[in-house]
C-alpha cells in the first residue's frame, strides 16, 4: 500500500506508513490452538487464521503493540491504551464466542475484573460457519 493514514486502536496512534502496521489475530493462534483450535479441522483453523467475517478478528495495530501482545490473552496483556480496555475485551469475548473457544481462570478473572469497569460496554457477535 502507499499512501494513507491507519489509526491503530491499541496505543491511539495514526500510522501513515503501512510497514509500520500488523495484523494482529485478536485472540492469537497460539491462544486459539489452547482454547480448543487443535481439535478443529485443517479447514476450520484455515478459517479462523483468515476470518474476514467479523470486523474485530483481525485488527490492524502498530506492529510494536502487537508485537508486545504476542500470544498473551487479556490475563497478562491489554492494549497500551487504557481508555480501549472496554473494546478489547469485548472483542475479545465475541472473538472466542464466535468461534466456541474456552478460557482459562485467569483469563476469565481479567476479564470479568476489566468488565466490571464497562457498564455500557457490551458484546455482539455471530457464530462463524
Amino acid at each position: 500500500l502507499t499512501g494513507g493514514s491507519w489509526w491503530s486502536y491499541y496505543d491511539q496512534v495514526w500510522v501513515t506508513s503501512a510497514s509500520g502496521l500488523d495484523i494482529d489475530h485478536m485472540v492469537p493462534l497460539a491462544e486459539s490452538w489452547d482454547s480448543g483450535a487443535s481439535a478443529w479441522t485443517p479447514e476450520r483453523r484455515e478459517a479462523y487464521a483468515n476470518d474476514q467475517g467479523a470486523a474485530a478478528s483481525l485488527v490492524a495495530v502498530t506492529a510494536r503493540s502487537n508485537r508486545s501482545k504476542a500470544d498473551q490473552d487479556p490475563s497478562t496483556w491489554l492494549p497500551p491504551a487504557a481508555a480501549v480496555h472496554c473494546r478489547y475485551v469485548a472483542e475479545w469475548v465475541a472473538t472466542k464466542l464466535r468461534w466456541s473457544l474456552t478460557a482459562d481462570e485467569a483469563e476469565v478473572a481479567a476479564l470479568q475484573e476489566t468488565a466490571a469497569g464497562c457498564p455500557d460496554q457490551s458484546v455482539t457477535y455471530e457464530p462463524a460457519a
